[in-house]
């Protein structure tokens, strides 16, 4: 399989081998695993080595690329859908599937892989044009509260709200709180990690600190990542940000979620149709591995929330801004 060399911070794509930083292992260890084909990039997507709703669908194209390569297509099917329901939430990896199989069975191998480039390109591309919209959105924020990972270890490019703020920083400086996003700290251990390599300031929170600091006057604006838009611009993201918003809408401060259109899913109507995936107990009983309550207590550990449009004061893309994101400001940028 001939193929282009392409490489970000987090997965590289090279003469058709893939491989993905874990980010498990980060920000204490930098390690490279090589995936082989549609489902042990699957079991990656699962296990969070790979994340963020952009790069699991630019990694579950190229996973579903290797896999058309070497099999059939009757033998290739069973692993493709395992690979689309890897995780239920985030959209683009169901997209991103759907794009690579269709070219696959329009051209072969070939055509799957030039998908799977394609398809990395356009998120590029994407983050490249979000970091322009939503810097001249928050043209003059400096104090950024963020959530979750939406950076380059999470999209194509430099990131999507990550992006926005680096953005930002470019254009005459910015100060980040990081929330930590509890259970698995995607806030302190990834984008925390992600800004110091940049040189941008930025200060860890809890993530139960958050409103408060937004009352006391400590934050200019939010802006989050997303997972799923719906038709009518409710969002999903990591679980924790609606609390965001209704603080932001609180205190008076905007709150705006960065996505690309592959986050946008014109299907659903609302949020209320949004499949929230549910984890392993385990993480949340033992985050980092060592057991922090009773060995056997009940928990509840949705990865996902979903934010109203009415809470959002606007919806960055790479198309433009949707302020406020209402049902008929989403389906103009679907158009455009």
């Amino acid at each position: 399989m001939n193929s282009s060399v392409r490489q970000n911070a987090a997965l590289r794509w090279d003469s058709g081998r893939l491989s993905i930083l874990d980010q498990t292992l980060l920000p204490h260890r930098e390690a490279w695993i090589e995936l082989r084909g549609a489902a042990d990039t699957a079991a990656a997507i699962r296990c969070l080595a790979v994340r963020g709703a952009p790069l699991i669908g630019i990694a579950a194209a190229y996973g579903l690329a290797l896999e058309v390569a070497a099999s059939t297509t009757d033998a290739a099917e069973p692993v493709m859908r395992e690979l689309r329901d890897a995780r239920p939430t985030a959209v683009n990896l169901a997209w991103a599937v759907d794009r690579v199989w269709a070219a696959a069975q329009a051209g072969g191998a070939d055509a799957a892989r030039a998908e799977a480039e394609r398809i990395e390109a356009e998120e590029d591309a994407a983050s490249a044009a979000i970091a322009v919209h939503g810097a001249d959105l928050l043209a003059g924020a400096r104090r950024i509260l963020t959530h979750c990972n939406t950076g380059a270890l999470a999209t194509g490019g430099a990131g999507s709200a990550l992006g926005v703020i680096r953005e930002l920083a470019a254009r005459g400086g910015v100060e980040v709180l990081a929330s930590e996003t509890r259970p698995l700290l995607q806030g302190a251990r990834l984008t925390v990690w992600e800004l110091a390599r940049d040189a941008i300031p930025v200060t860890l929170t809890v993530d139960g600190a958050a409103a408060g600091l937004m009352r006391r006057g400590e934050v200019d604006a939010v802006i989050v990542g997303c997972d799923r838009v719906a038709a009518n611009g409710d969002v999903a993201n990591k679980v924790g940000t609606y609390t965001h918003a209704l603080a932001a809408r609180a205190a008076g401060i905007p709150f705006v979620v960065a996505g690309p259109t592959s986050s946008i899913d014109p299907a659903l109507a609302s949020g209320d149709h949004i499949e929230i995936e549910e984890r392993d107990a385990e993480e949340v009983r033992r985050p980092g591995g060592e057991l922090v309550t009773l060995p056997d207590v009940p928990v509840r550990n949705p990865a996902f929330d979903v934010t109203p449009a009415e809470l959002i004061s606007a919806f960055v893309c790479e198309r433009g801004t949707a302020r406020p994101p209402t049902t008929a400001a989403i389906a103009r940028l679907l158009a455009s």
